[in-house]
């Protein structure tokens, strides 16, 4: 099934208040005290909430043996994302650009209320792994992929944590979903990750979270995409200068 057009039945906007609906906007003046006493002017500050505040986004990945040698595959979700489809309709762009009909993104969702602690991402990100993508892994398979992330700190306070979990990526169940008309549509596809991270450079893939999760699971992996190639197959002087930047060491954060 794929999308061909979206239509907007009713803009509740004018009607609405700044706590309905999924998302909340709080509208602040905001004054700035610096250590030496002195204060800024008082300035506006829209910040925009959902009540669970913070999300984990998973690199499911696999390694499979392809002419002799060892590959990387990532699964990546495609599918319908209302708000970017809607750019179409924004008289203020300046720059040309392809209709959003579809999105790819690691499997990612919101952290729930019981999601406690780091082991509650861990958690989370399982669940998410068996509705979003069909695939069955525990909790301690989970691996972090290094300090989570704010997207959008001049609007959101929404922190993203990145994990990665290994799986037979074609020996996967029904993806169940969430039940959303949001979800309804999506597919998943299995890519190199080489290919994938030079999606995301072309613009065929263009999730922030996406690109920085792949990044970082290369770098997980000891995998060097520029060279298409693993660090222990390196000359063995630039492999004792390779350093993996700690993503293994630093937990989420």
């Amino acid at each position: 099934m794929q999308l061909d057009h979206i239509d907007i039945v009713t803009d509740k906007t004018l009607k609405s208040t700044c706590h309905e609906g999924l998302l909340r906007v709080r509208r602040l003046i905001l004054q700035n005290t610096y250590d030496d006493g002195t204060q800024s002017q008082p300035y506006n500050c829209d910040i925009v909430e959902r009540r669970q505040i913070d999300a984990v986004s998973i690199a499911l990945y696999d390694d499979v043996m392809v002419d002799g040698k060892k590959r990387i595959k990532v699964l990546l979700r495609k599918g319908i994302r209302a708000p970017v489809y809607l750019r179409k309709d924004q008289e203020d762009k300046k720059r040309p650009e392809p209709l959003y009909s579809t999105i790819y993104e690691l499997v990612a969702g919101v952290l729930e209320d019981d999601d406690l602690g780091y082991e509650g991402v861990d958690h989370r990100a399982a669940e998410e792994a068996r509705e979003e993508a069909g695939l069955s892994v525990d909790n301690s398979d989970i691996g972090s992929l290094g300090a989570s992330f704010f997207p959008s700190p001049g609007i959101t306070p929404e922190k993203v944590y990145l994990a990665a979990c290994k799986g037979d990526l074609e020996d996967r169940g029904e993806a169940e979903g969430d039940g959303s008309v949001m979800e309804e549509g999506a597919t998943v596809e299995i890519l190199d990750l080489r290919d994938a991270i030079a999606m995301c450079r072309n613009g065929k893939i263009q999730d922030a979270k996406t690109e920085i999760g792949l990044i970082r699971l290369a770098d997980y992996l000891g995998y060097i995409p520029q060279l298409d190639c693993f660090v222990d197959e390196l000359p063995e002087g630039l492999r004792g200068k390779y350093s993996d930047l700690s993503v293994r060491e630093t937990g989420y954060c």
